[in-house]
């Protein structure tokens, strides 16, 4: 009597292994969590899946699901900076969450809101994030399971920002930044900028910091809100400013009045930040109407964003109607 088979198969009455593979194992988000798998269609079906999003599962998508570098795109990492930026609708192409995720509000957030715009999602494994992460120059990067393909930072015009704030009605406040390199800083500067009521950023096109993903997870979003201008020579684009009848004060530890008693702050008003180590340069320290010293009882020179932040309070202080 010939020996009997082992034949392996799934177990009856299971649904499968695939079935079994989407309950999820160890901090796998729950099948019944994953509220963007549902519409997905079974591979050669037609049509899209519910929200406008494409859905790719499994850690390297097939030829037909291999997502498409944007040109000059890069890669947003962690879970605030992502929600944040999908709130904000900032311009994104797709994005991606590990299969491997314990049940969180933010994440939850994130694809609803990619699918309700349309964005593709694909759920991939940690390792092919940490990939990503390595070939978008973010290696090690802490991207807590989640990643967003955003589209390249579409600059403004200096023009725009004074433009912007009289249509607004508003006394312009612009804040404009003299060789700032680190992209943190650019990032808590435009976060204080923000909260003090400024109405954008002027960068300069060269040997400066721009809006990467470093400035955009240090302010936390805001970068989405506020708009930043690109200026080829920042001393000519403060001119501009000039003619239009803004002031032009300048951040530095030997100005020539303390910021404290300065008499420009309630009219419109570009504030110049300086780099982190020369501040303000020549040029752009002749253009400015007047320099302005923060008093500080210590040795210590102050960083260019909390700089920034404590003449943006000013600034915001002297604007306010006194109760």
């Amino acid at each position: 009597m010939p020996a009997k088979k082992n034949k392996k198969g799934p177990t009856k009455g299971s649904g499968g292994k695939n079935r079994r593979s989407l309950e999820g194992k160890k901090t796998t988000l729950p099948k019944e969590e994953r509220h963007w798998y549902p519409g997905k269609k079974p591979r050669g079906a037609k049509g899209a899946p519910s929200g406008g999003a494409h859905v790719a599962q499994g850690g390297r998508p097939d030829a037909g699901d291999a997502p498409r570098q944007a040109p000059g795109g890069e890669l947003l990492i962690g879970r605030n900076p992502v929600v944040e930026a999908l709130r904000a609708g900032m311009p994104a192409v797709r994005l991606f969450v590990a299969n491997s995720l314990d049940p969180d509000a933010r994440v939850n957030e994130a694809t609803r809101l990619a699918g309700d715009l349309g964005l593709e999602i694909h759920e991939v494994t940690r390792g092919e994030l940490d990939r990503r992460c390595e070939s978008n120059g973010l290696p090690g990067a802490a991207h807590q399971g989640i990643a967003m393909q955003v589209r390249p930072y579409r600059y403004a015009a200096p023009e725009d920002l004074s433009e912007a704030a009289r249509a607004a009605g508003r006394a312009p406040l612009i804040v404009a930044l003299d060789g700032v390199t680190d992209p943190h800083n650019l990032g808590a500067i435009a976060r204080s900028a923000a909260a003090f009521g400024a109405h954008g950023l002027l960068v300069q096109e060269r040997r400066a910091a721009g809006v990467t993903m470093a400035a955009w997870k240090t302010s936390a979003g805001t970068l989405a809100k506020l708009p930043v201008a690109q200026a080829v020579n920042l001393t000519r684009a403060l001119e501009g400013y000039k003619r239009e009848g803004l002031f032009v004060v300048g951040l530095d530890a030997g100005g020539d009045t303390r910021l404290d008693t300065i008499t420009l702050a309630e009219d419109p008003l570009v504030v110049v930040v300086g780099s982190e180590g020369k501040g303000l340069s020549r040029l752009v320290r002749e253009a400015c109407d007047t320099v302005a010293g923060i008093p500080i009882t210590g040795a210590e020179s102050l960083n260019a964003s909390v700089a920034a932040g404590v003449a943006l309070y000013e600034v915001a202080r002297r604007r306010t109607p006194a109760q």
